[in-house]
């Protein structure tokens, strides 16, 4: 095979296609049942911070009107129709275990089913989903209560009459928050204020003016220097939600204490459920083998193109190359920018060999 892309999400179908216009030959290796990456597994309620117009990946439009806001149903549709059009070899139910090294510039690629597969050149594009991160608190072994990542959560049904708090200032912190507010008494537990961010501004959304100043392309060294915290994109329903009680932000507690929380200034309160919305990292364990990744398991690259190894590459990483970089809308920019060195490799090596 001259390229295999692993994972089947929006990242593994923007490298795919970028592949295919590069003059390769993609196989696409997908964990899950389906080429819609992790999208299936989110919150019930989960919807695109992005209106349908500014969240397409390029040949294929959100069906119906531009500005509506696509859920997570939509976009799982919008996906398998997306990899219906590319034509790419896609194998759902392969999990990649591991990638070493063949010796002869090329890599092997082992899957949970026990094949091998030779490769010339590989990008990896299997998201975070399956790597949420959480903070370690000290007494958080002995707590009583339920603790569990948002990758878990769904719906705020389970949690009725409960005390909840949600760890987290970003943007799926406070949309799981709010809804959870209608059955439950809920906080949100952050290291900085919620920054809160008008959804319309100028009579447009948002995403508008990050599209036509080119706000989605800054390279994250600029967005480092000015940026002072997650933006929450809110509609008017989150500060007035804040603003009348419904739901409350405090910092973030230190510790828990049996069946409660201890909060910055020493007050301990009983919780029934601590949900965290506190990201995610690369999943990318399966590159261990090969020395691609550093001491924390984050990989090695610039740009999405990985130091250690010619022929390795990645897509969808969180601030790859830009603001936009592991969105629907912007993915397909860092696919094409890695798709062309990559493709231009694995053609240089097959044709080594006469192939």
């Amino acid at each position: 095979m001259d390229t295999i892309v692993i994972g089947a999400g929006q990242s593994g179908l923007a490298a795919a296609r970028a592949l295919r216009a590069a003059g390769r030959t993609p196989v696409v290796l997908e964990a899950g049942p389906a080429p819609t990456g992790s999208w299936a597994g989110y919150y019930d309620s989960l919807t695109l911070f992005s209106p349908a117009r500014y969240s397409a990946m390029p040949g294929q439009d959100f069906p119906g009107d531009g500005d509506h806001y696509p859920t997570r149903d939509d976009v799982v549709a919008y996906l398998r129709r997306y990899a219906d059009g590319l034509d790419a070899e896609i194998r759902t139910g392969t999990r990649v275990t591991a990638v070493e090294a063949d010796g002869a510039g090329g890599f092997l690629v082992h899957t949970a089913a026990g094949d091998t597969l030779r490769t010339m050149g590989v990008i990896a594009a299997s998201g975070s989903f399956g790597n949420p991160c959480t903070p370690a608190l000290p007494g958080q072994d002995g707590y009583t209560g339920q603790t569990l990542h948002v990758a878990g959560y769904r719906s705020p049904k389970h949690y009725a009459e409960q005390r909840v708090v949600v760890v987290g200032g970003g943007n799926s912190a406070v949309q799981v928050a709010y809804e959870l507010a209608e059955v439950a008494d809920v906080t949100i537990a952050s290291r900085r204020p919620l920054q809160l961010m008008p959804q319309i501004v100028g009579g447009k959304d948002v995403h508008h003016w990050h599209t036509t100043t080119g706000f989605d392309r800054l390279p994250p060294a600029w967005l480092a220097r000015v940026a002072s915290g997650t933006l929450v994109m809110d509609t008017g329903d989150y500060a007035a939600a804040l603003a009348d009680g419904r739901l409350r932000r405090r910092p973030m507690f230190t510790a828990f204490d049996g069946d409660h929380l201890i909060w910055a200034d020493g007050e301990p309160e009983r919780v029934d459920t601590v949900i965290y919305a506190t990201g995610y990292l690369p999943h990318l364990d399966y590159l261990a083998p090969l020395g691609a990744l550093d001491e924390a398991g984050l990989p090695l690259h610039v740009g999405g193109l990985s130091t250690t190894h010619l022929g390795l590459g990645y897509v969808g990483l969180e601030f790859q190359r830009s603001f936009a970089s592991n969105t629907l809308r912007g993915v397909h920019r860092d696919a094409e920018h890695v798709a062309a060195p990559i493709a231009a490799y694995a053609g240089g090596v097959l044709a080594a060999y006469g192939l």
